[in-house]
């Protein structure tokens, strides 16, 4: 019997790849987002939750959602989050699966911070160099856009580009080819376990707290922001 997980999940590359490694391997029973409240749209990632539901739909999971407040600090997003997975542990939940890559102070504090007791943290893409995750992850067909650009370190006419070959050799020497060090954040909208892919069309870039430039994705009917 195959033991039940739930993934942290953000609509990003990292989650998608990490998802798709251990699909079989565990009973996946929901994909579990921070959602900025105010904004509707997935946290950090500035992606509309429509969006978020229709690619859920197409992966053919639940969703689960944490509502969190503008400018939320550390205590209530652990404390949400927490809460959120100890009704999991309750329900028999004893995996939360991570798409982190190598950042040792994230995964510690997840495993001390936010893991209850009974739930452990399975990271599948853990130490793997990431040129050649970048690589194998388009090469399996999936695509993503990039949502989110830290300006201080890569050039905001990046957001709203395809994450695919001609983007890797056009990043900077200094930046993660994954982004794992905060320097772009990205939607997936289709890949090989995608019963079909997310419509999604790339709109408006907006510039925020001086340094963060998001390119706004909308599907087909969804109203201007």
């Amino acid at each position: 019997m195959r033991e039940k997980a739930i993934v942290f999940w953000s609509g990003g590359k990292d989650c998608a790849f990490a998802l798709y490694e251990v699909r079989r391997e565990f009973e996946i029973v929901a994909l579990l987002t921070t959602v900025t409240a105010d904004y509707d749209r997935i946290s950090m990632h500035g992606v509309r939750r429509t969006l978020l539901e229709k690619q859920a739909t197409a992966l053919g999971y639940p969703l689960q959602t944490i509502e969190i407040s503008i400018g939320c600090g550390n205590d209530e997003y652990e404390r949400k989050t927490r809460a959120a997975l100890d009704e999991h542990v309750a329900r028999g939940v004893t995996v939360a699966i991570c798409g982190d890559l190598f950042l040792e102070e994230v995964r510690k504090y997840r495993e001390e911070r936010l893991f209850p007791p009974g739930m452990r943290g399975v990271f599948p893409l853990w130490g793997r160099p990431t040129p050649h995750l970048a690589r194998e992850f388009i090469g399996l067909g999936f695509r993503a856009v990039l949502c989110c650009v830290d300006t201080h370190v890569l050039h905001e006419s990046f957001a709203g580009r395809d994450y695919d070959e001609r983007l890797l050799t056009e990043l900077p020497a200094e930046i993660d080819p994954c982004g794992e060090n905060g320097e772009f954040h990205t939607f997936v909208v289709d890949g090989p376990n995608f019963a079909a892919p997310v419509p999604c069309e790339v709109g408006m870039r907006t510039l925020r707290d001086a340094r963060f430039c998001f390119c706004d994705l909308a599907g087909p009917a969804d109203d201007a922001p």
